[in-house]
């Protein structure tokens, strides 16, 4: 699919999609509990939809509620030899240890970039828990056979925090007792404070957080369950996934430049590491305001800033976006977290962003934007990455033309209603008839 964004001026009221990093954790405890909860305010996005296909292979039955999931589950009981993680990041890292709680063999796999992924995490870690494990090379599909058996073990942080929320939920799930799981160079630390928070609304044994660099498993008052066992029934837990701060990253950062616009269904209180966009746009001097209707954000005198995304990635594409109408220069800090991405994403916005006429300097763990140019409209690709799809199109909303993203579609990883919410803000937006969205 192919979209043309024209430049164009914003206003009105917009909702926040729902986060999909939310919304998968919220699937993966809805599993490991035992008995009956309801998950609101669901994604459909298509890493949401490959969560709900993952868990009904492993053994959850779904009904669809008006805006709910209702999830039945007796645990990890897989019903398929295999699961099917799409293109998503966290759903590979997260659900494998889960599936490893289980003595069936499964058959771990996805596609698209995640192919190409690093997960030779598994093959080192996975063993040391009495898991059986073979990859690719350290690449898809894994193979897994538990049931997995939680001891004191050492991880490293410094690639994702995904492979640490998986191995959380499962201890967790086991009833892991006097145990430690030490953790070395962790990154993204919020996205761990997001795990413990789910894990703690649905009634899942929550570890001692000691500093990010040990989380303790300590031993209950009462007996504790078997091996086998999984999260215990807790009544029924109604967790609410919240906005995506994400996705409305782009929405706050189109706003800055095209305003003004009211963003809605952002918690400012939330354990999401993408909450930190706010303190960018105040640092970049956008107009925004806190007010009881939601994030009020309209054009300022944009200026070059600093930011550190080393624990907030994902922020880079609409920070770049937001850099190029900043006049002098702005550098973000943590190039290093790109690299294993739906792209490579620092080499990705440096190219596309550079058919516009921003120049992008890559110097070491550095982005270094020369922004306050015209920004030129042209012909830019996704590279079949959500976030680098949003990016060009909100930097298209102050360009001196139309800019043409192929193969926008990429926006249904994570935002399918991307494209409509920026025309319910009055951007002018026109999609081709050869991809149909939702399909």
């Amino acid at each position: 699919m192919k979209a043309s964004v024209r430049p164009s001026r914003l206003k009105g009221i917009v909702r926040a999609p729902a986060s999909k990093s939310s919304m998968q954790r919220a699937c993966a405890a809805a599993l490991l509990h035992r008995g009956n909860s309801l998950i609101l305010n669901p994604g459909h996005s298509n890493d949401d939809k490959a969560a709900l296909n993952i868990i009904q292979h492993l053994g959850a039955l779904l009904e669809k509620e008006d805006n709910a999931w209702s999830v039945a589950s007796n645990g990890v009981s897989p019903i398929a030899d295999g699961i099917d993680c799409g293109e998503s990041g966290l759903s590979i890292r997260m659900f494998t240890p889960l599936a490893a709680l289980s003595e069936k063999q499964i058959t771990i796999n996805g596609s698209g970039s995640l192919v190409t992924r690093p997960m030779d995490f598994f093959d080192e870690i996975l063993p040391k828990l009495g898991v059986s494990v073979r990859s690719r090379k350290g690449k898809l599909p894994l193979v897994v056979q538990g049931p997995l058996k939680p001891a004191t073990i050492e991880v490293d942080g410094s690639l994702s925090s995904q492979f640490l929320t998986g191995l959380l939920m499962a201890y967790s799930a086991v009833g892991a007792s006097r145990v430690s799981i030490y953790v070395k160079n962790l990154k993204s630390k919020p996205y761990i404070d997001l795990t413990l928070d789910v894990m703690k609304e649905f009634g899942m044994k929550v570890p001692l957080n000691r500093d990010y660099e040990e989380f303790y498993f300590p031993e209950d008052e009462k007996d504790r369950p078997s091996a086998q066992a999984q999260v215990a029934g807790h009544g029924t837990p109604s967790y609410t996934v919240e906005g995506d701060w994400s996705g409305g990253a782009f929405l706050l950062v189109a706003a800055a430049i095209a305003g003004p616009v009211i963003i809605h269904g952002l918690d400012l209180t939330s354990s999401q590491a993408d909450r930190a966009i706010v303190d960018a746009l105040m640092a970049a001097n956008a107009g925004i305001a806190i007010e009881a209707k939601g994030i009020v954000v309209h054009p300022g005198n944009l200026s070059g800033f600093e930011f550190d995304a080393t624990d907030c990635p994902d922020l880079f594409p609409p920070l770049v976006a937001l850099a190029a109408y900043c006049s002098g220069e702005t550098r973000i800090m943590g190039v290093s977290r790109l690299a294993h991405k739906e792209s490579d994403r620092a080499i990705t916005l440096q190219e596309e962003f550079g058919k516009m006429g921003v120049k992008i300097v890559l110097d070491g763990d550095t982005m270094i934007i020369q922004g306050g140019n015209t920004v030129i409209g042209t012909t830019v690709h996704s590279r079949h990455d959500h976030r680098i799809a949003m990016a060009c199109a909100v930097a298209a909303l102050g360009a001196d033309g139309v800019m043409l993203i192929e193969e926008a579609q990429a926006v249904q990883k994570s935002y399918p209603d991307f494209y409509e919410d920026l025309k319910r803000m009055g951007a002018t937006v026109s999609l081709d008839n050869k991809f149909t969205l939702h399909e």
